[in-house]
């Protein structure tokens, strides 16, 4: 049904597709294999319209199609139910199920045709018990998935793209999720499946594709008989070059934060470890393992059960209370979260402690400049212009400046979260030296990153974490990326 070959996509110093091979056979489920920052996405995205690719074709009942954008790729026949769900809360359960193509007369929405036809499509996956009159943001996380399943299929779409499907979902509601798919299949339809979890892979799918650094490294594997250390040797040979700092010349101190039993429902639970001054702790898992949201627990901007300590004292939850202890985070989504894109590199840098440059109600630009430019040139930040919009610096520089900010005012915490996320390999290479420096000083840091060998080349202790449970934890230098990957697809430590 669907043949992909030689499919590039480049984006500014990265190629995130490099040759992609994909062939998919009507009613079959194909899953789709490999690590964080493999391709996978991208590659999906090219399918669902979302991006051009610049080389490669791709034919689709033996025509070569190329979607030019989402619903260019609908009126193909595609239908894409991404892992972060793209539903729209203030609407309707039937408003999102028809968005795009309403039930609608002389220019008026028939809210009455829609409700009706939604109530059919949710009776067919599984759940009349869903409303099509419901507002979609009172909705828990599994619902909205049935939603938009439910979307896909009031397409009447011919191949279906299933990013991390289950990850929302409660055992019962997976055998569910099964059910369709096989519905779906005996009727021809074609499922691009993907998922981290192999014995989904084994019990739904009937081949598997394996994507590794954007490439095509197998293709038509069968999904029952291909032994798992074959899957993960193939997911695990890189060509990345990581250059990480020597481990030596750091001299650990006192425990610097204790985290125990820290729980939020639905999300992780029964949570505790420890991290010493100068000790870089990492955090290994898989988008929807818990990673981040534990770093936002214990930063204290998602409410938890459970303690955090920072030097032995309890802190009192809440983003202002950790702050004024010692600590700071550097989010995954910088440009949303971190930082202030229009303002010039000395705002960005001096924002979370702007009373320490006031007097009297007034700042002094002139103090706030020159700690600016002192932790410009400290962090090797390029160009060397404080004054320079932070928009128009590079990925890696305007993380140099999220990491700026938290050195003022003598952090004793540092959580990173995606550090080298959209960042080229040399300025990689300058991040993890800060990285190191900063652990050098004396500064403890809690690191998340979906790349395996970056968790082990910068961290000295690791942690493994599967569906928001810690399964492992041990030295770096004890572990290697194929049994860290084993013992998160396999769910239990090796």
């Amino acid at each position: 049904m669907l043949v992909m070959q030689g499919i590039v996509k480049q984006f500014p110093g990265v190629r995130a597709l490099d040759g992609v091979d994909l062939d998919v056979r009507a009613g079959e489920v194909h899953c789709l294999l490999g690590q964080n920052g493999a391709g996978k996405s991208t590659l999906i995205k090219v399918l669902a319209g979302v991006h051009q690719p610049d080389e490669g074709t791709i034919q689709f009942d033996g025509k070569e199609v190329r979607p030019t954008s989402p619903i260019d790729a609908i009126r193909l026949g595609f239908a894409t139910i991404y892992q972060e769900l793209d539903l729209v809360d203030g609407l309707s359960v039937a408003e999102n199920i028809f968005l795009g193509h309403e039930h609608a007369r002389l220019g008026f929405t028939n809210r009455a045709a829609a409700n009706r036809a939604a109530a059919e499509v949710l009776d067919r996956l599984g759940h009349p018990d869903i409303r099509p009159s419901t507002e979609v943001g009172r909705l828990s996380p599994a619902a909205k998935q049935v939603v938009s399943m439910a979307r896909a299929l009031s397409h009447e779409a011919r191949l279906i793209i299933m990013d991390e499907p289950s990850a929302a979902l409660a055992h019962d509601e997976v055998a569910n999720l099964f059910r369709i798919i096989r519905e779906l299949t005996a009727q021809g339809v074609a499922v691009v499946y993907i998922s981290h979890r192999l014995e989904e892979i084994r019990d739904i799918g009937d081949r598997v594709t394996v994507l590794k650094d954007g490439r095509t490294v197998a293709v038509g594997l069968p999904a029952r008989d291909t032994p798992t250390s074959r899957i993960v040797s193939l997911m695990t040979g890189r060509n990345v070059e990581y250059v990480f700092p020597a481990r030596g010349g750091r001299e650990l101190g006192d425990e610097v934060l204790r985290v125990e039993n820290l729980s939020a429902r639905g999300v992780f639970s029964d949570v505790s470890f420890s991290v010493r001054a100068g000790e870089i702790v990492g955090l290994a898992g898989l988008v929807g393992s818990g990673r981040s949201e534990i770093l936002e627990a214990v930063y204290g901007a998602r409410p938890a059960s459970g303690r955090v300590l920072l030097s032995g004292k309890q802190v009192r939850r809440g983003v202002v209370g950790t702050v004024k202890h010692g600590m700071g985070l550097a989010p995954e989504e910088r440009k949303a979260q971190a930082l202030l894109l229009d303002q010039s590199v000395t705002a960005n840098i001096t924002l979370g402690t702007l009373p320490e440059f006031a007097r009297f109600g007034w700042i002094d630009r002139k103090r706030e400049r020159a700690e600016a430019r002192r932790l410009s040139e400290m962090l090797s930040i390029r160009p060397p212009d404080p004054e320079r919009p932070i928009r128009t610096l590079s990925g890696g520089n305007q993380q140099k400046a999220v990491l700026a900010r938290w050195l003022l005012g003598g952090r004793r915490l540092l959580l990173l979260d995606e550090p080298t996320r959209g960042v080229d390999v040399g300025a990689r290479a300058e991040l993890y030296a800060v990285i190191h420096d900063l652990a050098k000083q004396g500064i403890g840091v809690l690191l998340v990153s979906s790349e395996v060998p970056e968790v082990l080349g910068l961290a000295d202790r690791v942690l493994v974490l599967r569906e928001g449970r810690v399964i492992h934890e041990g030295d770096a230098a004890g572990l290697d990326e194929h049994r860290v990957l084993d013992m998160i697809m396999n769910g239990k430590a090796a």
